[in-house]
């Protein structure tokens, strides 16, 4: 059983959509549209969980490693 509080150090604290690659980098890693992207963290913040919440994604969204 995996502890889901424990968070993946290799994952991103937070959804930077301050350049073109990040917010393309998130809307390729949420699987919608950049300007979602843009309006999900304008709307709840850059906390990858709750902009994925929003834009009804999972996160982290794949399996841990092993």
């Amino acid at each position: 059983m995996v502890d889901e509080s424990v968070q993946d150090p290799t994952e991103p604290r937070a959804v930077n959509v301050a350049h073109a690659w990040e917010r393309a980098y998130w809307a390729r890693r949420f699987m919608v549209p950049v300007e979602q992207v843009e309006a999900a963290v304008a709307e709840v913040g850059d906390e990858p969980a709750r902009v994925a919440a929003h834009l009804g994604r999972d996160w982290p969204g794949h399996e841990p490693a092993t």
